[in-house]
Protein backbone atom coordinates (compact mmCIF):
# COMPACT_ATOMS: atom_id res chain seq x y z
CA UNK A 1 0.00 0.00 0.00
CA UNK A 2 2.50 2.59 0.91
CA UNK A 3 4.54 1.69 -2.25
CA UNK A 4 1.53 2.45 -4.22
CA UNK A 5 1.12 5.59 -2.43
CA UNK A 6 4.83 6.59 -3.07
CA UNK A 7 4.22 5.92 -6.72
CA UNK A 8 0.81 8.33 -6.77
CA UNK A 9 3.05 11.33 -5.47
CA UNK A 10 6.45 10.66 -7.87
CA UNK A 11 3.85 10.58 -10.95
CA UNK A 12 2.37 13.33 -9.75
CA UNK A 13 5.36 15.14 -9.06
CA UNK A 14 6.74 14.45 -12.44
CA UNK A 15 3.37 15.67 -14.53
CA UNK A 16 3.73 18.66 -12.29
CA UNK A 17 7.26 18.99 -13.39
CA UNK A 18 6.01 18.41 -16.76
CA UNK A 19 3.55 21.00 -16.80
CA UNK A 20 5.48 23.63 -15.45
CA UNK A 21 8.40 22.65 -17.68
CA UNK A 22 5.92 23.38 -20.20
CA UNK A 23 4.53 26.55 -19.47
CA UNK A 24 7.87 27.95 -19.03
CA UNK A 25 8.61 27.03 -22.09
CA UNK A 26 5.55 28.41 -23.68
CA UNK A 27 6.17 31.65 -21.85
CA UNK A 28 9.18 32.39 -22.80
CA UNK A 29 8.42 31.61 -26.44
CA UNK A 30 5.42 34.36 -26.46
CA UNK A 31 6.81 36.72 -23.99
CA UNK A 32 10.37 36.21 -22.07
CA UNK A 33 12.62 35.92 -25.25
CA UNK A 34 10.59 38.69 -27.54
CA UNK A 35 10.94 41.17 -24.82
CA UNK A 36 14.61 40.26 -24.05
CA UNK A 37 15.36 40.64 -28.15
CA UNK A 38 13.46 43.97 -28.44
CA UNK A 39 15.43 45.59 -25.40
CA UNK A 40 18.93 44.62 -27.04
CA UNK A 41 17.94 45.25 -30.52
CA UNK A 42 16.74 48.92 -28.68
CA UNK A 43 19.62 49.43 -26.49
CA UNK A 44 22.14 49.18 -30.16
CA UNK A 45 19.40 52.30 -31.78
CA UNK A 46 16.98 49.94 -33.52
CA UNK A 47 13.54 51.12 -33.91
CA UNK A 48 10.14 49.21 -34.43
CA UNK A 49 6.82 48.92 -33.01
CA UNK A 50 6.49 47.74 -29.27
CA UNK A 51 6.26 43.84 -29.42
CA UNK A 52 2.64 42.25 -29.03
CA UNK A 53 1.31 39.34 -28.00
CA UNK A 54 2.48 36.23 -30.30
CA UNK A 55 1.06 38.08 -33.77
CA UNK A 56 3.75 41.06 -33.30
CA UNK A 57 3.07 43.01 -36.45
CA UNK A 58 1.45 40.31 -38.64
CA UNK A 59 -2.31 41.73 -37.73
CA UNK A 60 -1.21 44.93 -38.75
CA UNK A 61 0.88 43.55 -41.99
CA UNK A 62 -1.85 41.22 -43.22
CA UNK A 63 -4.65 44.15 -42.96
CA UNK A 64 -2.40 46.75 -44.76
CA UNK A 65 -1.33 44.11 -47.54
CA UNK A 66 -5.28 43.65 -47.91
CA UNK A 67 -6.03 47.00 -48.68
CA UNK A 68 -3.03 47.56 -51.07
CA UNK A 69 -4.26 44.74 -53.26
CA UNK A 70 -8.05 46.04 -53.33
CA UNK A 71 -7.03 48.34 -56.31
CA UNK A 72 -4.82 48.32 -58.84
CA UNK A 73 -2.03 51.08 -58.90
CA UNK A 74 -0.97 54.07 -61.54
CA UNK A 75 1.58 52.84 -63.90
CA UNK A 76 4.51 53.73 -62.25
CA UNK A 77 7.36 51.66 -60.40
CA UNK A 78 7.77 52.98 -57.11
CA UNK A 79 5.96 49.25 -56.04
CA UNK A 80 6.55 49.40 -52.16
CA UNK A 81 3.72 51.32 -51.29
CA UNK A 82 1.69 48.25 -52.54
CA UNK A 83 3.54 45.22 -52.61
CA UNK A 84 5.04 45.70 -49.29
CA UNK A 85 3.21 48.24 -47.37
CA UNK A 86 3.61 47.30 -43.67
CA UNK A 87 7.42 47.92 -44.47
CA UNK A 88 7.85 50.33 -46.31
CA UNK A 89 5.50 52.42 -44.06
CA UNK A 90 7.92 50.94 -40.87
CA UNK A 91 10.46 52.29 -43.16
CA UNK A 92 9.28 55.52 -43.24
CA UNK A 93 8.41 55.62 -39.40
CA UNK A 94 11.36 54.41 -37.73
CA UNK A 95 14.60 55.00 -40.30
CA UNK A 96 16.64 52.47 -42.27
CA UNK A 97 17.94 51.47 -38.92
CA UNK A 98 14.67 49.62 -37.81
CA UNK A 99 13.31 46.13 -36.94
CA UNK A 100 9.41 44.35 -37.61
CA UNK A 101 7.78 41.71 -35.82
CA UNK A 102 7.40 38.31 -37.73
CA UNK A 103 4.93 36.64 -34.97
CA UNK A 104 7.26 36.37 -31.64
CA UNK A 105 10.80 36.52 -33.65
CA UNK A 106 12.03 40.01 -34.46
CA UNK A 107 13.20 40.64 -38.16
CA UNK A 108 15.75 43.47 -38.81
CA UNK A 109 16.46 45.18 -41.81
CA UNK A 110 19.25 45.40 -43.39
CA UNK A 111 20.03 47.98 -45.91
CA UNK A 112 23.78 48.58 -46.09
CA UNK A 113 25.40 47.84 -48.87
CA UNK A 114 28.47 45.96 -46.96
CA UNK A 115 26.11 44.38 -44.23
CA UNK A 116 24.38 42.48 -47.15
CA UNK A 117 27.12 41.22 -48.99
CA UNK A 118 28.22 40.26 -45.41
CA UNK A 119 25.15 38.67 -44.84
CA UNK A 120 25.61 36.82 -48.37
CA UNK A 121 29.42 35.50 -47.77
CA UNK A 122 29.04 34.00 -44.57
CA UNK A 123 25.97 32.38 -45.11
CA UNK A 124 26.58 30.00 -42.45
CA UNK A 125 26.39 32.70 -39.80
CA UNK A 126 23.09 33.47 -41.21
CA UNK A 127 20.74 30.95 -42.22
CA UNK A 128 17.66 30.46 -43.96
CA UNK A 129 15.08 30.68 -41.48
CA UNK A 130 13.13 27.71 -40.19
CA UNK A 131 9.63 27.14 -42.25
CA UNK A 132 6.58 26.14 -41.09
CA UNK A 133 6.47 22.51 -42.05
CA UNK A 134 3.88 22.82 -44.36
CA UNK A 135 5.61 25.69 -46.31
CA UNK A 136 8.29 22.79 -47.15
CA UNK A 137 5.47 20.86 -48.92
CA UNK A 138 6.14 23.06 -51.88
CA UNK A 139 9.56 22.21 -52.14
CA UNK A 140 13.01 22.66 -50.45
CA UNK A 141 16.04 21.19 -52.09
CA UNK A 142 19.45 23.33 -52.63
CA UNK A 143 17.68 26.61 -51.97
CA UNK A 144 16.74 25.44 -48.38
CA UNK A 145 19.85 23.35 -47.35
CA UNK A 146 22.70 24.35 -44.97
CA UNK A 147 26.29 23.05 -44.02
CA UNK A 148 27.55 19.81 -45.69
CA UNK A 149 24.21 18.78 -47.12
CA UNK A 150 24.01 22.01 -49.41
CA UNK A 151 27.31 21.94 -50.63
CA UNK A 152 27.09 18.01 -51.32
CA UNK A 153 23.80 18.87 -53.10
CA UNK A 154 25.22 22.26 -55.24
CA UNK A 155 28.41 20.10 -56.07
CA UNK A 156 25.83 17.27 -57.98
CA UNK A 157 24.02 19.74 -59.27
CA UNK A 158 26.18 22.01 -60.60
CA UNK A 159 27.20 20.37 -63.73
CA UNK A 160 23.49 20.48 -65.18
CA UNK A 161 23.70 24.47 -65.25
CA UNK A 162 27.21 24.43 -67.23
CA UNK A 163 26.80 26.44 -70.14
CA UNK A 164 27.78 23.45 -72.60
CA UNK A 165 24.54 21.80 -70.87
CA UNK A 166 22.53 24.91 -71.56
CA UNK A 167 23.61 24.84 -74.68
CA UNK A 168 22.05 21.35 -75.48
CA UNK A 169 19.09 22.33 -73.83
CA UNK A 170 18.16 25.03 -76.18
CA UNK A 171 15.95 23.19 -78.92
CA UNK A 172 14.09 22.30 -76.03
CA UNK A 173 13.49 25.95 -75.42
CA UNK A 174 13.01 26.54 -78.72
CA UNK A 175 10.36 23.77 -79.63
CA UNK A 176 8.46 25.71 -76.25
CA UNK A 177 8.98 28.82 -77.33
CA UNK A 178 8.05 28.59 -80.74
CA UNK A 179 4.48 26.98 -80.19
CA UNK A 180 3.53 29.99 -78.38
CA UNK A 181 4.70 32.64 -80.78
CA UNK A 182 2.47 29.84 -82.88
CA UNK A 183 -0.51 29.96 -81.00
CA UNK A 184 -0.57 33.95 -80.68
CA UNK A 185 -0.33 34.48 -84.43
CA UNK A 186 -3.39 31.86 -84.92
CA UNK A 187 -5.36 34.50 -82.63
CA UNK A 188 -3.76 37.55 -84.29
CA UNK A 189 -4.38 35.97 -87.78
CA UNK A 190 -7.74 37.28 -89.25
CA UNK A 191 -7.13 41.13 -88.05
CA UNK A 192 -3.90 41.25 -88.03
CA UNK A 193 -3.62 41.72 -83.67
CA UNK A 194 -5.23 40.74 -80.75
CA UNK A 195 -5.70 41.56 -77.51
CA UNK A 196 -4.91 38.91 -74.67
CA UNK A 197 -3.74 38.43 -71.54
CA UNK A 198 0.02 37.75 -71.34
CA UNK A 199 0.32 35.99 -68.04
CA UNK A 200 -1.22 32.54 -68.47
CA UNK A 201 0.65 32.08 -71.52
CA UNK A 202 3.66 33.07 -69.69
CA UNK A 203 3.52 30.90 -67.34
CA UNK A 204 2.61 27.90 -69.77
CA UNK A 205 5.67 28.72 -71.64
CA UNK A 206 8.12 28.50 -68.81
CA UNK A 207 5.54 25.40 -67.22
CA UNK A 208 6.60 23.68 -70.69
CA UNK A 209 9.64 24.68 -71.36
CA UNK A 210 11.01 23.35 -67.34
CA UNK A 211 8.87 20.32 -68.39
CA UNK A 212 10.90 19.46 -71.40
CA UNK A 213 14.36 20.27 -70.07
CA UNK A 214 13.71 18.40 -66.95
CA UNK A 215 11.77 15.65 -67.79
CA UNK A 216 12.60 15.12 -71.38
CA UNK A 217 10.72 12.34 -72.85
CA UNK A 218 8.70 12.06 -69.23
CA UNK A 219 7.46 15.79 -70.63
CA UNK A 220 3.55 15.04 -70.22
CA UNK A 221 3.91 14.08 -66.59
CA UNK A 222 5.91 16.76 -65.93
CA UNK A 223 3.04 19.14 -66.91
CA UNK A 224 0.60 17.48 -64.48
CA UNK A 225 3.45 17.93 -61.91
CA UNK A 226 3.45 21.21 -62.53
CA UNK A 227 -0.15 21.91 -62.29
CA UNK A 228 0.11 20.35 -58.75
CA UNK A 229 2.59 22.89 -57.75
CA UNK A 230 0.55 25.84 -58.59
CA UNK A 231 -1.89 24.29 -56.03
CA UNK A 232 0.58 23.58 -53.64
CA UNK A 233 1.40 27.18 -53.84
CA UNK A 234 -1.71 28.72 -53.39
CA UNK A 235 -2.02 27.04 -50.11
CA UNK A 236 1.37 27.59 -49.08
CA UNK A 237 0.72 31.64 -49.82
CA UNK A 238 -1.79 30.92 -46.84
CA UNK A 239 0.08 29.10 -44.62
CA UNK A 240 2.86 31.84 -44.84
CA UNK A 241 0.68 34.39 -44.05
CA UNK A 242 -0.35 32.97 -40.74
CA UNK A 243 1.77 32.95 -37.18
CA UNK A 244 3.22 29.68 -37.41
CA UNK A 245 2.17 27.42 -34.51
CA UNK A 246 4.19 24.28 -33.33
CA UNK A 247 2.33 21.36 -33.83
CA UNK A 248 -0.45 23.13 -35.95
CA UNK A 249 0.36 21.20 -38.90
CA UNK A 250 -0.77 17.77 -37.51
CA UNK A 251 -4.24 18.77 -37.00
CA UNK A 252 -6.72 17.72 -39.52
CA UNK A 253 -7.82 20.55 -41.16
CA UNK A 254 -9.01 20.72 -44.47
CA UNK A 255 -5.93 22.88 -46.01
CA UNK A 256 -3.31 20.36 -43.86
CA UNK A 257 -4.79 17.04 -45.33
CA UNK A 258 -5.11 18.84 -48.90
CA UNK A 259 -1.59 19.71 -48.82
CA UNK A 260 -0.29 16.14 -47.36
CA UNK A 261 -2.82 14.94 -50.60
CA UNK A 262 -0.84 17.13 -53.20
CA UNK A 263 2.59 16.12 -51.91
CA UNK A 264 1.98 12.97 -52.04
CA UNK A 265 0.46 12.93 -55.81
CA UNK A 266 3.72 14.87 -56.73
CA UNK A 267 6.81 11.98 -55.27
CA UNK A 268 4.55 9.44 -56.50
CA UNK A 269 4.81 11.11 -59.95
CA UNK A 270 8.46 11.86 -59.34
CA UNK A 271 9.32 8.47 -58.40
CA UNK A 272 7.58 6.88 -61.04
CA UNK A 273 9.74 9.00 -63.86
CA UNK A 274 13.29 8.64 -61.78
CA UNK A 275 12.44 4.77 -61.32
CA UNK A 276 12.27 4.49 -65.19
CA UNK A 277 15.51 6.34 -65.48
CA UNK A 278 17.25 3.90 -63.05
CA UNK A 279 16.18 1.19 -64.94
CA UNK A 280 17.36 2.91 -68.52
CA UNK A 281 21.05 3.38 -66.17
CA UNK A 282 20.53 -0.88 -65.41
CA UNK A 283 20.70 -1.35 -68.66
CA UNK A 284 23.29 0.63 -70.06
CA UNK A 285 20.78 3.06 -71.87
CA UNK A 286 22.34 6.55 -72.87
CA UNK A 287 21.79 9.79 -70.40
CA UNK A 288 20.12 12.04 -71.14
CA UNK A 289 20.59 15.93 -71.54
CA UNK A 290 17.74 16.36 -69.72
CA UNK A 291 18.16 18.26 -65.69
CA UNK A 292 16.95 14.66 -64.23
CA UNK A 293 19.44 13.06 -66.43
CA UNK A 294 21.90 15.08 -65.49
CA UNK A 295 21.54 15.00 -61.92
CA UNK A 296 21.10 11.77 -62.03
CA UNK A 297 24.21 10.87 -63.48
CA UNK A 298 26.22 12.91 -61.26
CA UNK A 299 25.18 11.70 -58.78
CA UNK A 300 25.95 8.15 -59.75
CA UNK A 301 29.38 9.33 -60.53
CA UNK A 302 29.76 11.28 -56.94
CA UNK A 303 28.66 7.60 -55.36
CA UNK A 304 31.44 5.84 -57.86
CA UNK A 305 34.30 8.47 -56.66
CA UNK A 306 33.23 8.53 -52.77
CA UNK A 307 31.75 4.83 -51.75
CA UNK A 308 28.21 4.41 -51.36
CA UNK A 309 28.48 5.25 -47.74
CA UNK A 310 25.10 6.70 -45.89
CA UNK A 311 26.62 10.87 -46.19
CA UNK A 312 27.56 10.51 -50.19
CA UNK A 313 25.32 11.52 -53.03
CA UNK A 314 21.90 11.97 -52.89
CA UNK A 315 18.89 9.22 -51.80
CA UNK A 316 15.76 9.23 -54.07
CA UNK A 317 14.04 11.82 -51.46
CA UNK A 318 16.75 13.77 -52.14
CA UNK A 319 16.40 13.97 -55.45
CA UNK A 320 12.51 14.17 -55.21
CA UNK A 321 13.13 17.14 -53.69
CA UNK A 322 15.27 18.94 -55.97
CA UNK A 323 13.17 18.17 -59.25
CA UNK A 324 10.34 20.18 -57.15
CA UNK A 325 12.72 23.15 -56.63
CA UNK A 326 13.43 23.16 -60.06
CA UNK A 327 10.57 22.87 -61.09
CA UNK A 328 8.76 25.69 -59.08
CA UNK A 329 11.88 28.20 -59.27
CA UNK A 330 12.65 27.91 -62.53
CA UNK A 331 8.91 28.46 -64.05
CA UNK A 332 8.20 30.85 -61.59
CA UNK A 333 11.92 32.81 -62.06
CA UNK A 334 11.38 32.89 -65.65
CA UNK A 335 7.86 33.47 -66.07
CA UNK A 336 7.69 36.87 -64.24
CA UNK A 337 10.73 38.08 -65.77
CA UNK A 338 9.19 37.83 -69.13
CA UNK A 339 5.47 39.52 -68.20
CA UNK A 340 6.77 42.62 -66.46
CA UNK A 341 9.37 42.77 -69.76
CA UNK A 342 6.56 42.55 -71.47
CA UNK A 343 4.52 45.20 -69.97
CA UNK A 344 7.34 47.39 -69.30
CA UNK A 345 8.43 47.49 -73.56
CA UNK A 346 4.58 48.24 -73.86
CA UNK A 347 5.21 51.33 -71.89
CA UNK A 348 8.70 52.08 -73.50
CA UNK A 349 7.87 51.94 -77.52
CA UNK A 350 11.25 53.29 -77.63
CA UNK A 351 13.56 50.48 -75.99
CA UNK A 352 10.97 47.76 -77.58
CA UNK A 353 11.92 49.23 -80.55
CA UNK A 354 16.13 49.16 -79.81
CA UNK A 355 15.54 45.39 -78.78
CA UNK A 356 13.37 45.02 -82.35
CA UNK A 357 16.34 46.19 -83.59
CA UNK A 358 19.40 44.41 -82.10
CA UNK A 359 17.33 41.05 -82.36
CA UNK A 360 16.90 41.56 -86.15
CA UNK A 361 20.25 42.31 -87.00
CA UNK A 362 21.93 39.41 -85.27
CA UNK A 363 19.32 37.33 -86.22
CA UNK A 364 17.55 38.28 -88.94
CA UNK A 365 14.25 36.15 -89.19
CA UNK A 366 16.63 33.01 -88.33
CA UNK A 367 16.11 30.56 -85.58
CA UNK A 368 18.00 32.33 -82.58
CA UNK A 369 21.39 30.21 -81.74
CA UNK A 370 23.21 30.00 -78.50
CA UNK A 371 26.09 32.49 -79.37
CA UNK A 372 23.87 35.12 -80.80
CA UNK A 373 21.72 35.21 -77.93
CA UNK A 374 24.90 35.97 -76.16
CA UNK A 375 26.06 38.84 -78.31
CA UNK A 376 21.91 40.63 -77.57
CA UNK A 377 23.58 43.64 -75.43
CA UNK A 378 20.37 46.16 -75.59
CA UNK A 379 18.17 42.69 -74.66
CA UNK A 380 20.13 42.38 -71.99
CA UNK A 381 20.38 46.20 -70.63
CA UNK A 382 16.65 46.03 -70.43
CA UNK A 383 16.52 42.42 -68.70
CA UNK A 384 18.85 43.47 -65.81
CA UNK A 385 16.69 46.77 -65.31
CA UNK A 386 13.59 44.60 -65.45
CA UNK A 387 15.04 42.66 -62.75
CA UNK A 388 16.19 45.61 -60.47
CA UNK A 389 12.52 47.51 -60.76
CA UNK A 390 10.50 43.84 -60.12
CA UNK A 391 12.33 41.18 -59.19
CA UNK A 392 11.08 37.94 -58.50
CA UNK A 393 11.68 37.55 -54.72
CA UNK A 394 11.12 40.91 -53.37
CA UNK A 395 12.46 40.00 -49.46
CA UNK A 396 15.13 37.74 -48.37
CA UNK A 397 15.21 36.53 -44.48
CA UNK A 398 17.88 34.98 -43.20
CA UNK A 399 18.20 33.43 -39.24
CA UNK A 400 20.89 33.56 -36.77
CA UNK A 401 21.42 30.97 -34.45
CA UNK A 402 24.32 32.24 -32.12
CA UNK A 403 25.53 36.16 -31.29
CA UNK A 404 26.39 37.39 -34.80
CA UNK A 405 28.44 41.16 -35.52
CA UNK A 406 27.12 42.54 -38.47
CA UNK A 407 28.97 46.07 -39.37
CA UNK A 408 27.86 48.10 -35.35
CA UNK A 409 25.67 45.73 -34.81
CA UNK A 410 25.64 42.90 -32.11
CA UNK A 411 22.69 40.77 -32.92
CA UNK A 412 21.85 38.38 -30.72
CA UNK A 413 21.05 34.58 -31.31
CA UNK A 414 16.84 34.47 -32.35
CA UNK A 415 16.52 37.20 -34.32
CA UNK A 416 16.41 37.22 -38.06
CA UNK A 417 17.80 39.83 -40.84
CA UNK A 418 15.48 40.87 -43.93
CA UNK A 419 17.57 42.18 -47.11
CA UNK A 420 14.39 43.62 -48.95
CA UNK A 421 16.04 43.42 -52.38
CA UNK A 422 12.65 45.89 -53.94
CA UNK A 423 13.79 48.66 -51.35
CA UNK A 424 17.04 48.16 -51.80
CA UNK A 425 17.08 48.16 -55.55
CA UNK A 426 14.78 51.47 -55.56
CA UNK A 427 16.84 52.97 -52.86
CA UNK A 428 17.59 56.60 -54.34
CA UNK A 429 20.70 56.80 -52.14
CA UNK A 430 21.82 53.74 -53.98
CA UNK A 431 20.45 54.35 -57.48
CA UNK A 432 19.94 57.80 -57.88
CA UNK A 433 16.68 60.43 -58.09
CA UNK A 434 15.35 58.21 -61.33
CA UNK A 435 15.74 54.93 -59.24
CA UNK A 436 12.28 54.43 -60.02
CA UNK A 437 12.40 54.70 -63.77
CA UNK A 438 13.24 52.37 -66.20
CA UNK A 439 16.48 53.05 -67.42
CA UNK A 440 18.26 50.29 -68.65
CA UNK A 441 21.46 52.38 -70.21
CA UNK A 442 22.09 52.28 -66.26
CA UNK A 443 23.50 49.08 -67.46
CA UNK A 444 24.95 49.75 -70.84
CA UNK A 445 28.49 49.25 -68.90
CA UNK A 446 27.73 46.07 -66.66
CA UNK A 447 26.25 45.50 -62.83
CA UNK A 448 28.95 46.83 -61.29
CA UNK A 449 28.98 49.95 -63.45
CA UNK A 450 25.80 50.91 -62.60
CA UNK A 451 25.95 49.92 -58.58
CA UNK A 452 29.55 51.58 -58.66
CA UNK A 453 30.79 48.45 -57.11
CA UNK A 454 28.34 48.85 -54.07
CA UNK A 455 26.37 45.46 -53.30
CA UNK A 456 22.87 46.97 -54.15
CA UNK A 457 21.77 44.32 -56.92
CA UNK A 458 20.82 40.36 -56.26
CA UNK A 459 17.64 39.94 -57.95
CA UNK A 460 19.21 36.24 -58.01
CA UNK A 461 20.90 36.58 -54.22
CA UNK A 462 24.44 36.64 -53.86
CA UNK A 463 27.58 35.10 -52.51
CA UNK A 464 28.30 31.54 -52.55
CA UNK A 465 24.73 30.56 -52.49
CA UNK A 466 24.07 32.76 -55.38
CA UNK A 467 21.10 31.00 -57.33
CA UNK A 468 22.08 27.91 -59.20
CA UNK A 469 19.49 28.74 -62.32
CA UNK A 470 20.03 32.34 -63.42
CA UNK A 471 22.02 31.38 -66.24
CA UNK A 472 18.90 28.76 -67.66
CA UNK A 473 16.57 31.66 -66.54
CA UNK A 474 18.53 34.11 -68.57
CA UNK A 475 18.98 31.98 -71.45
CA UNK A 476 15.31 30.67 -71.85
CA UNK A 477 14.33 34.69 -71.19
CA UNK A 478 16.72 36.51 -73.80
CA UNK A 479 15.41 33.40 -76.42
CA UNK A 480 11.69 33.80 -75.55
CA UNK A 481 12.08 37.81 -76.16
CA UNK A 482 13.91 37.51 -79.32
CA UNK A 483 11.39 35.31 -80.74
CA UNK A 484 8.23 37.51 -79.56
CA UNK A 485 9.94 40.38 -81.02
CA UNK A 486 10.70 39.00 -84.56
CA UNK A 487 7.19 38.44 -84.85
CA UNK A 488 5.19 41.03 -83.09
CA UNK A 489 5.65 44.50 -81.63
CA UNK A 490 3.27 44.87 -78.84
CA UNK A 491 1.22 47.89 -76.30
CA UNK A 492 -0.55 47.90 -73.39
CA UNK A 493 -4.35 47.27 -73.99
CA UNK A 494 -6.38 50.36 -72.22
CA UNK A 495 -7.71 47.42 -69.96
CA UNK A 496 -4.63 46.95 -68.14
CA UNK A 497 -4.68 47.25 -64.49
CA UNK A 498 -0.80 47.33 -62.96
CA UNK A 499 -1.45 45.79 -59.68
CA UNK A 500 2.66 44.11 -58.98
CA UNK A 501 1.90 41.22 -56.05
CA UNK A 502 4.11 39.66 -54.10
CA UNK A 503 2.32 35.95 -54.25
CA UNK A 504 5.35 34.21 -53.46
CA UNK A 505 7.44 35.81 -56.34
CA UNK A 506 6.77 39.24 -57.72
CA UNK A 507 3.43 38.57 -60.31
CA UNK A 508 0.37 40.72 -62.12
CA UNK A 509 -2.23 40.40 -59.58
CA UNK A 510 -5.02 41.09 -62.60
CA UNK A 511 -3.15 39.50 -65.26
CA UNK A 512 -1.53 41.32 -68.29
CA UNK A 513 -3.25 42.58 -70.89
CA UNK A 514 -1.04 43.28 -74.38
CA UNK A 515 -2.33 43.99 -77.55
CA UNK A 516 -0.11 42.03 -80.10
CA UNK A 517 0.32 43.13 -83.86
CA UNK A 518 1.53 40.22 -86.08
CA UNK A 519 4.75 41.92 -88.14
Amino acid sequence: MEVSVAAGVVLRVVWVSVIITWAWRVLNWVWLRPKKLERCLRQQGLAGNSYRLLIGDTKESSMMLKEAKSKPMDLFHDLAPRVLPFVHQSMNTYGKNSFIWIGPTPRVNISNPEDMKDIFAKYEDFQKPVKNPLVKLLATGLANYEGEKWAKHRKIINPAFHSEKLKRMLPAFHQSCSELIEEWESLASKEGSCELDVWPYLQNLTADVISRTAFGSSYEEGRKIFQLLKDQAQLTIKAIQSVYIPGWRFLPTRMNKRMKEIDKEIKGSLMGIINKREEAIRVREATRDDLLGILMDSNLKEIRENGNTKNVGMSIEDVIEECKLFYFAGQETTSVLLVWTLVLLSQNQDWQARARDEVLQVFGSNKPDFDGLSHLKVVTMILLEVLRLYPAVVVLSRAIHKNTQLGKLSLPAGVEVSLNTLLVHHDKELWGEDANEFKPERFSSGVSKATKNKFAYFPFGGGPRICIGQNFAMVEAKLALALILQHFAFELSPSYAHAPSADITLQPQFGAHIILHKR
